[in-house]
């Protein structure tokens, strides 16, 4: 049996029906056609399917779609505006922080919302922050750059270091 839920996905009002057991990611991918959003793990340990509800960084395959009902999500397609990437989409390019490219959406979500809650960002921030996704290419040090040279422009990171190894 579907039960209604309504939804703001990046910035629009949703109406859907779903099944109880319908996951907030298969929602975005399979109802909503938004696909930048990644599945992989299943279970909450790579961070690929990172958003944000209500501002705060979640794992959609944990979520039940019927949890989020009410609140706001904002997926990787929705960062960029009138087709100019954000900032953080336009410095994974520019660092080489995109291989493959599939954790790139959850990192870069994990990502926003760190740099919306911190105003004085760390190395240490940022390794503690994406500690909980997984990329298979970079080794991280790149992914790192980008989140700190974001935060450079922005004005908010205080230290660069040179050691990028994950704790």
């Amino acid at each position: 049996m579907k039960h209604p839920i309504t939804l703001v996905v990046n910035g629009e009002d949703q109406y859907l029906d779903v099944e109880p057991r319908e996951t907030l990611l298969q929602v975005l991918r399979q109802s909503l056609c938004l696909t930048g959003t990644k599945e992989s793990c299943g279970v909450g340990e790579c961070g690929a399917c990172a958003v944000l509800l209500d501002g705060k960084v979640i794992n959609s395959c944990l979520t039940l779609a019927m949890e989020a009902s009410g609140q706001t999500v904002t997926t990787i397609e929705g960062l960029s505006k009138c087709g100019e990437l954000h900032m953080l989409q336009r410095m994974f390019v520019e660092k080489g922080a995109v291989q493959c490219g599939y954790c790139s959406p959850g990192m870069i979500m994990t990502a926003k919302s760190l740099l919306d809650r911190n105003h004085h960002l760390t190395e240490d921030d940022v390794k503690r922050a994406i500690a909980g996704n997984i990329c298979r290419c970079t080794g991280y040090k790149k992914i790192i750059e980008a989140i700190l040279g974001a935060a450079t422009e922005m004005g908010k990171a205080i230290s660069v270091g040179a050691d990028t190894t994950v704790p």
